[in-house]
């Protein structure tokens, strides 16, 4: 909520520092609910496209967290040559994922969606396509070593806006998007709905 006026809550259903920080940067002001979805439980009874699957997970969060005005639910996945990639669990998997990534490229898919009293008024399946160059594996352990712990919070094991990005030959898709959360279309999507000033 910015500006003059009545204008309706806004909550983001994610725990993402990430997330909160991009929709903080853009001035919005919201509360944070993280919603506990059992994201396992809907990856395995799911048997559409990717985009359908991003979009299941971002509803189910925002969902779950049952808040009257504007609720945000976002989620991302990562593909690559057809498998779908978790969050790493260890440093162990990290260092697996990375070297399955390497040389190769990788689609990450970001849903959105936003619900308004429940209702859903707008959604987004983003995707960009990552290319990662053929690094080293002295460079691999140099990255485990710097990045430490912070490599198991993104499902690709890196932040594209730290040391992350040294992983890459070439990046195809909105910045924001790979980030986790598509800004500007939510943004006109929040204008559309009255959170944010026209």
């Amino acid at each position: 909520m910015t500006g003059m006026g009545e204008q309706k809550s806004l909550t983001l259903a994610s725990g993402s520092q990430v997330r909160a920080a991009l929709m903080r940067g853009a001035g919005l002001e919201f509360d944070i609910a993280v919603s506990g979805v059992n994201e396992e439980a809907i990856k395995a009874r799911h048997r559409g496209t990717p985009d359908a699957l991003v979009l299941k997970l971002a509803e189910a969060k925002a969902r779950a967290i049952a808040r009257d005005g504007l609720v945000v639910g976002a989620d991302q996945i990562l593909m690559c040559e057809g498998v779908l990639f978790d969050k790493p669990i260890n440093m162990e998997e990290a260092r697996e994922n990375l070297k399955k990534f390497r040389g190769r490229t990788h689609a990450l898919i970001s849903g959105t969606v936003l619900l308004d009293d429940g209702k859903s008024v707008w959604s987004l399946a983003e995707q960009v396509t990552l290319t990662m160059r053929q690094f080293s594996d002295e460079f691999l352990e140099a990255y485990l070593l710097d990045v430490g712990e912070d490599v198991l919070k993104s499902v690709g094991c890196y932040q594209l806006e730290g040391p992350g990005v040294q992983l890459f030959e070439e990046v195809n898709g909105d910045y924001f998007a790979i980030l986790g959360l598509p800004l500007v279309p939510l943004l006109g999507a929040l204008r559309a709905s009255g959170a944010v000033q026209p």
